[in-house]
């Protein structure tokens, strides 16, 4: 095959997506000729394969033979492909026009940023911001992520009140634009995780590195959600608890390790709210995180590598829950850095 020239790469990660495939790939294809695109199948047992190769040959296809969830996938992948930059992108985001310029322009003018995000805005309520992203991602003193445009489970209206590009957190796995050898000098994405926050440990790690993250919101894409993994489903939440307890753990600074330990009382009290709900399948999950994280600390501390106190601008060092529960500031824009 002749060696691709493309500066960049969008990379679709699938499993048994053929429908998701059918709604959202043509959109991909129509606003990103100047990158190759590259599905990413992780061994599925519809036709998504066939179908692509029928319908979609443009269409670069790399196969696994097994599901190697979200981060290996992926990780995989990246070895794959030879391209400077890379969008690990989920099946169900639909693209914008010029949805690469911006961020491709602004890696190419800041060398210093690892890693950028686009604007993500819901699909099924396009006036709003996404869950998974919003308009660029943090963390608090405790290790809970928000978002500019999103609190927990509070989302705001895009009014294009976060159009600014500004450094932050994390930046979104959903629509993930990545330097590919900054990416794979850190190992990529943690395959332990299998799925959710393991974008967050990666920026985490970008940033114990001295890299930057930034969310470019001139570009917008509209992100569905929920297509692999529903949010009431007990398995996001056993994973999202575990990976939260696993990510601090690897990426605090010794001296801040003993938030590890507020943070677990705080899960058991989301868990007595789970069984106040009458969600006991969700407490249980906690009960079986907290039980996966202690069994797998030994191999935690030896990925343990360089730490260093976050810059106050982009880890919020106060106490989210406070603000969110108490104070009621359940806006981006109410929070007080």
């Amino acid at each position: 095959m002749e060696k691709q020239s493309k500066k960049i790469a969008v990379l679709i990660l699938n499993w048994n997506g053929k429908e998701l495939l059918d709604r959202f790939l043509p959109s991909v294809l129509k606003f990103s000729t100047q990158a190759e695109v590259i599905v990413v199948d992780n061994a599925s047992v519809d036709d998504s394969t066939s179908y692509l190769q029928n319908n979609f040959p443009e269409t670069r296809i790399i196969s696994f033979e097994k599901n190697l969830g979200f981060a290996e996938g992926y990780n995989e992948a990246l070895k794959r492909v030879d391209h400077e930059y890379v969008v690990l992108l989920n099946s169900d985001v639909r693209v914008t026009q010029s949805w690469l310029k911006a961020p491709l322009e602004f890696l190419e003018a800041n060398p210093i940023y690892a890693a950028c995000q686009p604007k993500i805005k819901d699909e099924k309520a396009p006036n709003m911001f996404e869950y998974a992203g919003a308009s660029g991602g943090y963390i608090d003193a405790l290790g809970y992520p928000f978002c500019r445009g999103r609190i927990f489970d509070a989302l705001e209206e895009d009014s294009e009140q976060y159009n600014t590009t500004k450094d932050v957190f994390w930046a979104s796995g959903a629509a993930l634009f990545v330097r590919r050898n900054a990416y794979l000098k850190l190992g990529g994405l943690d395959a332990s995780f299998f799925a959710h926050q393991e974008e967050i440990d990666l920026c985490w790690r970008f940033l114990n590195q001295g890299y930057k993250i930034a969310c470019v919101p001139q570009s917008t894409v509209y992100h569905l959600g929920g297509a692999t993994l529903d949010a009431a489903h007990p398995r996001k939440t056993f994973l999202n608890f575990r990976n939260n307890l696993t990510m601090m753990l690897k990426n605090l600074p010794v001296h801040a390790l003993p938030l590890i330990l507020i943070r677990m009382v705080l899960d058991g009290l989301a868990g007595l709210k789970y069984i106040g709900e009458g969600r006991f399948k969700h407490f249980v999950a906690i009960l079986k995180a907290h039980g996966s994280f202690y069994a797998r600390i030994p191999d935690t501390l030896k990925k343990r590598g360089k730490t260093k106190s976050i810059n106050d601008s982009v880890q919020y060092k106060k106490c989210l829950l406070w603000d969110y529960f108490i104070k009621g500031n359940k806006s981006f824009q109410k929070l007080r850095w």
